[in-house]
């Protein structure tokens, strides 16, 4: 029986489009796809979220890796909250859990930047009984580290406990920790397939 429900939060709670937001710069494609590559989809982005080194350090280590468009990499990076989007769903859906009975709790890879930049979206934190932000922890999913952190921090069950994330191989972490694990794909998908392991 699932007692606990964990919740990543980008592209579940809330919705996180870089796409959309470097496409309204305007950018020739050629240069869109430089700094999609220098930013977004660069393996550094996953320090933002470890939290061990600064906003600006982040920054800096994306610049290095296109250096001829640093003034571009640079003013798409002093609006990147404007990557996140609230999603109304998300506060009803965890007082419905709570409602129910359950332990609700996050686990996000989150920066100290989105943290402090995007509260509009996360309304949903107040509603829940806690969990982990990776920048506070200076660790990051897929790690099993952070995985067993808020096991033991919480003090949970883990074959008692279900997993939501959009991204596979979080999922495949948090099994291989003993947790329930539900691929995150839209909230009609989830709400079936958490209702297959009992919980409403």
């Amino acid at each position: 029986m699932i007692h606990t429900i964990i919740f990543d939060i980008g592209r579940v709670l809330l919705d996180f489009n870089w796409i959309t937001y470097l496409s309204s710069y305007h950018f020739d494609q050629e240069t869109e796809r430089r700094i999609a590559h220098a930013v977004f989809e660069n393996p550094e982005w996953v320090e933002f979220d470890r939290g061990v080194l600064s906003t600006e350090e982040v920054i800096d280590l994306f610049v290095t890796s296109d250096p001829e468009l640093e003034k571009e990499i640079r003013l798409v990076c002093s609006n990147l909250y404007q990557t996140v989007t609230k999603l109304d769903y998300a506060v009803p859906w965890v007082r419905h859990f709570k409602k129910q009975g359950y332990r609700v709790l996050y686990l996000s890879n989150y920066s100290d930047y989105y943290f402090r930049t995007t509260q509009f979206a996360l309304d949903f934190l107040s509603e829940m009984d806690g969990g982990i932000f990776s920048y506070r922890v200076q660790m990051v999913k897929p790690d099993h580290e952070i995985y067993e952190k808020i096991i033991s921090t919480y003090h949970l069950v883990p074959e008692e406990t279900v997993f939501l994330d959009d991204t596979p191989v979080n999922i495949k972490a948090a099994k291989e920790c003993g947790l329930h694990g539900i691929l995150f794909q839209n909230l009609e998908q989830a709400k079936k397939e958490l209702e297959a392991l009992g919980v409403h």
